[in-house]
This record gives structure tokens, C-alpha cells and sequence, in this order.
């Protein structure tokens, strides 16, 4: 990394940091969340879920209502993991496919993040810490919305992106290599429900375990269920 980048990179950072006092005060929920992430890369929130079963092994659900991303591993089945999703006026949703993916993605902010931001890096190369989209990141469609990693773990489970969708590196570390060029890729603001189901003897994902209930393997039973959230005008470009 040159010394001229090094210098972008810690003045982006210092021009967000200076803004917000914590990613759990009211100043981080409302940031917009352009760039300046951490080094702290840790963090999962991976479990196996019993999921409705219309969904096919290998197509990928995006539920913005649960702020979770389910993959579809056998009928009636998935594995979960949590996300940040878009900002209120980056709202989307619809029907699209992994069209690439990339490993280290070096990361070059948009004109409108620039705009917001002139103390923006132009480019970020891949495989550094404060890269925006972390390790790996899945494309979609034709568009430039991406399931990512991420260089500000804190920020998921939170509405702050302009439209990706952010996993922990841990996360989609694991997603990554189970998902195929050209999987079907569900978003929507639905919402799903959860009920306490016992395991299958031979599962060996890892499962999520209900406070409720004596030590031992269970999953989540989900089922879909409408979303209350108005609805969005599909984005994505044909």
C-alpha cells in the first residue's frame, strides 16, 4: 500500500470516527456507514433452521424483515446467518441470481459516496483490513448490490447499507464456497417465524440451541410469514 493511500485510508477513517461516538449510540444508527470500519474482523451468527420448504437446496433468501440470510441446504432446511441490511431509502427487493464471485475485492466507492464523503480513498485494495466489503463478495444480477464481508463487524443487524447486504468475514467465509455460480437469489422484506424443533440424529451443521430448552442439538423450525413493512418498488435491473 502506498504512503498516499495509507494517508486516504486513515483520513476517512478519523473524518468517521470524529462523527460517531460508538456503533451503539444514536450517532451510529444514523450514520450512513460509507466507510471507516475496524480491524476487528470476528463475530458469527450462524445456525441451522428447519425452513419452509417451497425453497430449493442452493438458492440463497434474503429476508430484510429478519435481517437474515438463509441458504437453502435440503427441503425444508437452511442455514441462517445475520445481516445489515439497506437504509430506509435504499430499499429494495426481488428476484435476481449470483452472476460473480471474488475473493479479496478491492472495493472503489460510487460518485454518490464520494459526493457524501470527499475523504473517500478512491479505491481500496482487496484484502485489506478497512476494505468495506470484507473477504469475499457475491454479485448480483447485473447490478452493483453485493452479499459482502464487511470491515465494521458491528454494523450487522443494523438498516445502514445503501442496498448490499453485509455478513461478518466469518460468515461469509463459510457462505461463499457452498454457493454456486448462478444460485437463485430470493430478496424480500417477508418475514419468517420461528418455533423450537429437535435435530435430526445425523445433523452435523451447527445448531442453533433455544434458551428455553435442556442442553442438547436443536434447529428452528421457520415459516414464512408477510412482512408489516410497506411494499418497495423492485430496483434491479433487468
Amino acid at each position: 500500500m502506498t504512503r498516499k493511500l495509507g494517508h486516504a485510508l486513515l483520513a476517512a477513517c478519523g473524518l468517521v470516527l470524529g462523527t460517531m461516538a460508538g456503533p451503539s449510540g444514536a450517532s451510529a444508527q444514523s450514520s450512513d456507514w460509507l466507510w471507516g470500519g475496524d480491524t476487528t474482523t470476528g463475530g458469527s451468527g450462524k445456525a441451522t433452521v428447519r425452513f419452509a420448504s417451497q425453497y430449493s437446496p442452493g438458492q440463497i433468501v434474503v429476508s430484510f424483515g429478519d435481517r437474515r440470510l438463509y441458504l437453502v441446504t435440503r427441503p425444508g432446511e437452511a442455514l441462517s446467518y445475520p445481516i445489515a441490511i439497506p437504509r430506509e431509502q435504499s430499499r429494495w427487493q426481488g428476484i435476481t441470481s449470483v452472476t460473480m464471485k471474488r475473493e479479496n475485492p478491492s472495493w472503489t466507492p460510487t460518485p454518490t459516496m464520494r459526493a457524501e464523503n470527499p475523504r473517500l480513498p478512491n479505491w481500496v485494495p482487496g484484502g485489506h483490513p478497512l476494505n468495506p466489503l470484507g473477504v469475499r463478495a457475491l454479485y448480483l444480477g447485473s447490478s452493483a448490490y453485493r452479499i459482502h464481508g464487511t470491515d465494521a463487524p458491528w454494523t450487522i443487524g443494523s438498516a445502514v447499507s445503501k442496498g448490499c447486504i453485509r455478513m461478518y468475514n466469518q460468515d461469509v467465509l463459510d457462505l461463499y464456497p457452498r454457493v454456486n455460480m448462478g444460485a437463485k437469489v430470493t430478496v424480500t422484506w417477508n418475514k419468517f417465524s420461528t418455533e423450537p424443533s429437535v435435530a435430526s440424529a445425523d445433523e452435523d451443521e451447527v445448531v442453533a440451541k433455544p434458551k428455553a430448552q435442556p442442553a442438547g442439538r436443536h434447529v428452528r423450525r421457520v415459516a414464512a410469514q408477510k412482512s408489516a413493512a410497506a411494499p418497495v418498488e423492485w430496483r434491479m435491473p433487468e
